[in-house]
């Protein structure tokens, strides 16, 4: 072992454990630089592991955001708080240096990280940090502490991020279950790892998981967390793990985001954080497979770019780069938006953190008050309209999935090309109309939820679940650029 990197090791694993947070619950406890000389890491009596806290009826004064950056493959997660005050998650991949997530923080009107979180040395997480540190410090307001799981890595990118820290003379904490981050307005909760490890002291599964609870809403965000770290979380916290927001381990991969995860978390929606093109398969179909069962909307900063979540303690709006299918199978049918610094973002959908629904957002132009059907004439002539909805299928739904079916006809003069049309529901189960098709005057077209062979009069969704709730659902129908042209509740 080289003297560099052995200096990087005791630079990790020689700074002060936090003990619930910082000095607070360890009043001797204090922040020791890397150029300082190290302190033994042995835990305090203090520092414990506690259940994540639990949502609050009291309304939290001001918005918690939440930014999934579309880096690739790799992760950056961005978090404002109330006051303003911001966690940076990870840093994206090496081959960027940074360049994407310092440019959308620019945009953000951000000039000071006050906490950067290292989930785990992976290049495609701490990938900016020595850029990210370095404008930071150099050209804005600096960064206030950086927090590292304390396992170290012998690539060349996590040399230059301790090499920054040091240079900088930023503070480090080695940070495990049981501490905290505190914000004015809010605390995220350090869930994992915890003290000892898990898995020999794998990387990915001693990832810093951060729990983020902002009135009676809630973030979930385990890092690059596989089988070893869900385990541990779902062992020593169960149920308390409920939340809104999920962000998927490991970018989806196979071993993330297990049946008993989902089950103790119970999200309302899933973010995915990967490349287009990823090489290794994330996000993994099993996982897609699992999270359409139970019916939970996933993000995928692939196809919907960058994702920002919006919480005022009551409810989550979620707003993204680009529209997209949230379907978790369906993921990979949506276009692909290139890494990068996003643009404008569009506000998709509103979540209730109560776990009492979701709502699809549509602008002033878009709303309808017309009932009971509602539908809007195209050119020519042309017009949609709702012609039947069968939302309670005879006997078992998941078995007669074909039974449940809805079906429109072109009530105009003059034909419709239905190519690229979105059918959705409330919880923005989406299915795209397949390229030409073309409804004639006074012909209908059924589109069915379950699987079978298309043809002109009939279509199939290929859903393995039932869409369309017996006790009431929004059908939703938007043209190819967006615009709803049917939203009719039952």
């Amino acid at each position: 072992m080289s003297t560099r990197r052995l200096l990087a090791i005791i630079a990790v694993l020689g700074v002060v454990v936090l003990a619930g947070c910082a000095a607070e619950a360890n009043p001797t406890a204090e922040p020791v630089s890397t150029t300082s000389e190290p302190v033994s890491a042995t835990p305090t009596e203090d520092q414990t592991t506690t259940a994540p806290a639990t949502a609050t009826e009291a309304a939290p004064e001001g918005e918690l955001s939440v930014h999934q950056l579309n880096v690739g493959q790799g992760s950056s997660t961005l978090v404002i708080g109330p006051s303003g005050e911001t966690i940076l998650i990870d840093t994206g991949d090496w081959r960027d240096d940074g360049e994407d997530v310092i440019a959308y923080l620019e945009a953000q009107g951000v000039t000071r990280i006050d906490h950067l979180v290292t989930t785990h040395p992976d290049a495609d997480h701490i990938g900016g940090h020595a850029a990210v540190i370095k404008h930071f410090e150099t050209e804005l307001d600096g960064v206030g502490a950086v927090y590292d799981p304390g396992i170290a890595s012998s690539s060349a990118t996590y040399d230059r991020y301790l090499d920054a820290v040091e240079t900088h003379n930023v503070t480090l904490y080695r940070t495990q279950a049981g501490d905290s981050i505190q914000m004015s307005g809010m605390e995220a909760q350090v869930l994992a790892p915890p003290e000892g490890y898990v898995a020999n002291e794998d990387s990915n599964e001693n990832s810093i998981v951060l729990h983020l609870p902002f009135g009676a809403s809630s973030f979930l965000l385990p890092g690059d967390g596989e089988t070893a770290s869900e385990e541990y979380l779902v062992d020593t916290y169960g149920d308390s793990l409920n939340s809104t927001i999920l962000a998927a381990g490991h970018h989806g991969s196979q071993s993330s985001t297990s049946e008993a995860f989902l089950e103790a978390v119970s999200p309302q929606a899933v973010v995915v954080s990967s490349a287009y093109d990823s090489q290794y398969g994330h996000p993994h179909e099993e996982v897609l497979t699992r999270l359409e069962a139970r019916s939970i909307p996933t993000y995928w900063t692939a196809t919907h770019g960058t994702i920002i979540f919006t919480s005022n303690g009551s409810a989550v709006t979620v707003a993204t780069e680009q529209a997209a299918p949230t379907t978790a199978t369906q993921l990979r049918s949506g276009d692909p938006v290139e890494p990068g610094a996003a643009g404008d973002v569009t506000e998709r959908l509103v979540i209730d953190a109560d776990g009492s629904g979701t709502a699809p957002i549509t602008s002033p132009t878009e709303a309808t008050t017309d009932a009971p059907t509602t539908s809007t004439a195209t050119d020519g002539g042309a017009s949609i309209e709702l012609a039947t909805i069968n939302a309670d299928a005879e006997g078992d739904e998941s078995e007669n999935l074909n039974g449940e079916y809805v079906t429109f006809e072109n009530t105009g003069s003059s034909s419709v090309d239905l190519s690229g049309w979105e059918l959705a529901d409330a919880a923005d189960h989406t299915y795209t109309i397949p390229e030409g098709t073309v409804l004639e005057p006074g012909d209908r077209i059924t589109i069915y939820t379950g699987s079978g062979t298309d043809t002109e009069t009939e279509l199939y969704w290929g859903q393995s679940s039932p869409v369309w709730n017996n006790g009431g659902d929004t059908i939703i129908l938007r043209d190819e650029s967006g615009n709803i042209v049917i939203e009719e509740a039952y």
